[in-house]
């Protein structure tokens, strides 16, 4: 276990009961996919015992990041794919929540497949997204399923998820709808007088251009200056070098070292949870983060950009029917969107923080599901959808970035090998530090010159 790994390991203790723990794991790729996944993890098993792992590669979460996402675990440490099926083989786990992006959560799904090939005593898999469905949802559903649960956060997203598996033919009844996980906080009030605070939820891939990115920075910096009395505050994810679900090649924080003048005094660059961040917001714009729903539960005026177009591309198309499309010029003139009710009921947000008085039972469905076959002696083999029948140009490609072959079986070379020495072990740590560094440097400073080098 690397110098990383070690230092999760004192992330925390979640104070749980020990009437009927659930034991629980949660593989995790980023930041974000962490915090759905545990925080799901506890919405389906308020009685657990939460043991997480983090996927190495290049979003794992550093300490800080996931300090900032404020969810903890009993236990909680770094691995790679091969490392974690071996895990979960020999430690019995109740439930496995695969908190992944899809080419790895299909891998997984074929790597415990492999260990469990008839019925078995074997882990409940649970699946699903982090939040806002915009885009591949086709592929990003197949890719995903095969696990016994895949979870919906609303009933839009129920409806579609069935569509989809229904439409190839295979088996929709692992899908059942629940909730956003992290939905909450004190509903919003309007305060009379005083500052204002406008909140831009930048995200990391888009708009994913430099004229874009600089487009919004600058209409929000100018938002600033217009209306001296609001305080602007520029909400991003990660800090340089950092990542989350999504690579971003120019962060914001480069962009407003640019800003002629500088940011005004009332205009500043945060990070931190979200929620602590939406406690103080009257406004929040964006281009289509799942901030944004956050923001409609507490019944907080939301505005969904149009500068740049209402695009699949951009992912505000998603909001289209909400009342909350919005342009930088409206809301300089003082326009507040107004949500509208049915659009927000069928995304499973209900305004103003009333879905608290729900939320118990929005996880209902999911929990009776986990009980019954958790119950069961043995679970049939996991069926995905993709198999070497059905995607034999395509499955073995998605396993073998993930180091198993086409069986699911690791690669020559994957297998996890005899604990190293604490020497061998801080010269791996340092070396995976390292290789981590350059390849963000790369993706952020390198790729974006050769980008502009071929347009010239």
């Amino acid at each position: 276990m690397g110098r990383q790994a070690e230092r999760l390991h004192t992330v925390g203790v979640v104070p749980v009961s020990t009437e009927r723990n659930l034991r629980v794991a949660v593989l995790a790729d980023s930041d974000t996919r962490w915090k759905w996944g545990a925080l799901t993890a506890h919405r389906l098993a308020p009685e657990l015992h939460l043991t997480g792992f983090l996927l190495r590669g290049r979003a794992t979460p550093t300490a800080r990041q996931l300090g900032e996402v404020g969810v903890k675990a009993d236990r909680l440490s770094e691995v790679t794919s091969t490392e974690f099926l071996q895990e979960i083989r020999n430690e019995q786990y109740d439930v496995v929540v695969l908190a992944l992006v899809g080419g790895a959560a299909q891998a997984m799904l074929h790597g415990l497949r492999r260990l469990w090939p008839t019925p078995a005593a074997r882990p409940v898999l649970v699946t699903g997204y982090v939040g806002v469905v915009y885009e591949k949802l086709a592929d990003g559903l197949l890719l995903r399923h095969g696990a016994d649960l895949v979870l919906a956060n609303s009933r839009h997203d129920a409806e579609r998820f069935r569509a989809v598996y229904e439409g190839v033919g295979a088996d929709a009844g692992s899908v059942v709808e629940t909730a956003l996980p992290f939905l909450g906080g004190a509903p919003y009030e309007e305060r009379p007088g005083g500052t204002e605070t406008v909140v831009f939820a930048a995200q990391p891939s888009v708009p994913e251009s430099r004229a874009d990115r600089t487009y919004l920075l600058r209409r929000a910096v100018e938002h600033a200056r217009l209306h001296p009395l609001r305080e602007v505050l520029i909400k991003l994810r990660s800090k340089p070098g950092e990542h989350t679900t999504h690579l971003e090649e120019l962060p914001y924080q480069r962009i407003a070292d640019r800003i002629p003048g500088g940011l005004p005094a009332n205009c500043r660059l945060v990070y931190g949870h979200m929620g602590e961040v939406l406690d103080r917001t009257d406004l929040l714009v964006t281009v289509s983060s799942t901030a944004a729903l956050e923001s409609l539960h507490r019944g907080i005026p939301t505005a969904l950009l149009t500068d740049l177009g209402v695009r699949e591309a951009l992912g505000n198309h998603h909001f289209l029917g909400s009342g909350c499309l919005a342009s930088w010029d409206e809301l300089d003139e003082g326009h507040r969107p107004q949500a509208d009710p049915e659009w927000l009921a069928r995304q499973g947000v209900a305004a103003g923080g009333s879905y608290g008085d729900i939320y118990a039972s929005a996880f209902d469905a999911a929990r009776k599901r986990i009980a019954e076959l958790t119950e069961q002696r043995e679970l049939p083999p996991l069926t995905p959808y993709y198999t070497l029948a059905t995607a034999p140009g395509y499955l073995p490609g998605i396993l073998a970035r993930h180091h198993l072959g086409p069986d699911g079986a690791p690669l020559p070379g994957a297998a996890p090998t005899a604990q190293a020495s604490g020497v061998r072990r801080w010269v791996r740590s340092a070396l995976r530090d390292a290789a981590r560094g350059a390849y963000r440097h790369g993706v952020q400073r390198v790729a974006p010159v050769i980008r502009r080098m071929g347009e010239l």
